[in-house]
């Protein structure tokens, strides 16, 4: 039986079916790439220049944005390097530092989503009050939902740090802790008592923080829906967008690894499990783009002006 000095590498099985069309999955993971970091800079750039968005709800855009530069850098430079390999191989060390990657992306993602909930709240069910109740929270928001993600998440992977591996194959294209926990010699119920209870501190209190900023929000336009409170509601249509998409690529990759998915295509299984990583940061941005009139009026300008000094030139 194979000790934890002899395995220090893993085999990703994901990768063995794209050796056929390899410069296609390139080529296709290449411009994902490149879409996530040219749509993600532009809209930080657009907040960061036009003053009259330096407000709460785009700065905690602007922290989506960057979550999503952070989980794409996590999978599709390694994904890169995989899809051209022979031997699709990971070390031990870079499976750990990606499953914590991805692991912190996902936790953060849905953190930053349920503090947009929260500001969304605030705005509507305390106009009045916004500026001045946001202004003194929102430094302390936005470090929240950046260490309590690294934190949690480090406290559960200490305890798969000292598993010992007994197997190598991984069947996936990426590293995941459950996954690498299958592959311990042994099966402990410690370990699956903390798994469940990691998933319970990772999404219940995101949880509640949504359904209680949003049974408040509906209460309010309920009992009073005139023409500011309209506004207020239409910003939160591209915040309810994105919460749907994140869950329905969590969802998935949840199925993937509870239910028996072994009739589906390669294709149709390699898209679910890359959803949650790739669709959230390519479609955010777009989502919030083209919903928010100022963020659309913002980019329309920037690229009449790039086209006008295209023409000079």
């Amino acid at each position: 039986m194979a000790n934890l000095s002899e395995v220090t590498y893993f085999y990703l099985s994901g990768y063995y079916d794209m050796d056929s069309m390899k410069p296609l999955y390139f080529l296709l993971f290449l411009i994902i790439y490149i879409i996530i970091i040219a749509e993600s800079s532009l809209l930080i750039g657009v907040v960061y220049h036009e003053k009259s968005l330096h407000e709460p709800m785009y700065l905690l855009l602007c922290n989506l944005a960057v979550n999503g530069l952070f989980g794409g850098t996590a999978l599709l430079p390694a994904v890169l390097s995989n899809v051209l390999s022979d031997s699709h191989e990971i070390s031990l060390s870079l499976c750990q530092i990606q499953i914590y990657a991805i692991h912190t992306y996902a936790i953060t993602e849905f953190t930053i989503l349920a503090v947009m909930s929260y500001d969304r709240y605030v705005a509507i069910c305390y106009p009045l009050s916004y500026h001045v109740i946001m202004s003194q929270r929102l430094v302390k928001l936005i470090v929240c939902m950046w260490l309590y993600p690294m934190l949690a998440f480090l406290i559960v992977l200490c305890f798969t740090l000292q598993l010992k591996f007994c197997k190598k194959a991984i069947d996936k294209i990426y590293c995941l802790n459950y996954l690498l926990v299958q592959l311990s010699c042994t099966k402990s119920p410690i370990t699956n008592i903390i798994g469940l209870f990691s998933v319970a501190i990772y999404t219940l209190p995101q949880l509640f923080m949504v359904f209680y900023s949003y049974a408040h929000i509906l209460k309010i336009c309920l009992l009073s829906f005139n023409n500011s409170k309209r506004k207020a509601l239409q910003t939160c249509i591209p915040h309810l967008l994105s919460i749907i998409n994140y869950s329905i690529g969590c969802f998935f990759e949840i199925a993937q690894g509870r239910f028996n998915i072994t009739y589906i295509s390669y294709h149709t299984k390699l898209f679910l499990s890359l959803y949650f990583l790739i669709c959230p940061p390519m479609f955010n941005p777009l989502i919030y783009g083209l919903s928010i009139q100022v963020i659309r009026v913002r980019l329309l300008k920037l690229f009449r002006r790039q086209s006008r000094q295209v023409q000079v030139m």
